[in-house]
């Protein structure tokens, strides 16, 4: 089965997460089970572009990685959308590790497959109440269970912050999975602007919120509280 993917760009700097100024190629697939609010990458799923989805064999997508990125990365980062949807990727898995790339992989926690046990860098990112959807706990206390016990690479919860509840959101998610390591990341929560200059005082002001009341949590004790790293150097650039 081929796989639908929207954009491969890069060598670049990851933004989020776990590896969060890793460098690395972005492999982003379309398609996703959630209509987050606040979603950075609507286009992958609302249709808007439908039409620039390519379907594309695992060694496909290896060229267009070489085309674009040639010998200068050793990281792939899987993207999206939701890619944990797709149930084939194990494939593209499999080549890139025979190709000797190091894999990170974003989801957030709706589906489980299989392969996750196989990807280096796995980030669950369950989401908040501000982004309007609901969190299957009974589904993610599953994947959660299966990795601790499988998982061949590391894996790791993050949640985006943009209000006081996404933040009780996040404790309560620490205390339901202390053994697991846990990043805050403060959201973006103006996606059309191109002024970005403005955009990153904003931002940097929202960060410094937000780790103004993680230092007085009594829970949040063992975190890590990061910005949106991509926002602060491209603004809301696509492709980078």
């Amino acid at each position: 089965m081929k796989i639908p993917v929207l954009e491969i760009f890069g060598p670049t700097i990851q933004g989020e997460g776990m590896v969060i100024g890793r460098k690395t190629m972005f492999i982003r697939t379309a398609g996703c089970d959630y209509s987050c609010s606040w979603c950075d990458s609507k286009f992958t799923w609302d249709g808007s572009e439908k039409s620039n989805i390519q379907l594309l064999e695992p060694e496909e997508i290896w060229e267009a990685l070489t085309e674009e990125g040639g010998d200068r990365f050793g990281h792939v980062t899987i993207s999206g959308g939701n890619p944990g949807l797709l149930a084939h990727l194990n494939e593209l898995v499999k080549l890139l590790h025979e190709k000797n790339m190091n894999i990170a992989l974003e989801t957030q926690g709706s589906k489980w497959q299989p392969w996750f046990i196989d990807i280096d860098d796995l980030t669950l990112s369950p989401k908040p109440p501000s982004s309007g959807m609901q969190t299957n706990f009974e589904k993610l206390d599953q994947i959660i269970d299966r990795l601790r016990q499988d998982q061949n690479g590391t894996f790791s919860l993050k949640v985006v912050i943009f209000n006081e509840d996404d933040l009780t959101y996040a404790v309560n998610m620490h205390q339901r999975y202390p053994d697991v390591e846990l990043f805050l990341q403060v959201g973006n929560d103006d996606l059309e602007t191109m002024n970005n200059e403005k955009l990153l005082g904003h931002m940097l002001r929202n960060y410094e919120q937000l780790i103004d009341l993680v230092m007085e949590s009594h829970v949040l004790k063992d975190v890590r509280v990061l910005p949106q790293l991509h926002t602060y150097l491209w603004g809301n650039k696509r492709g980078v």
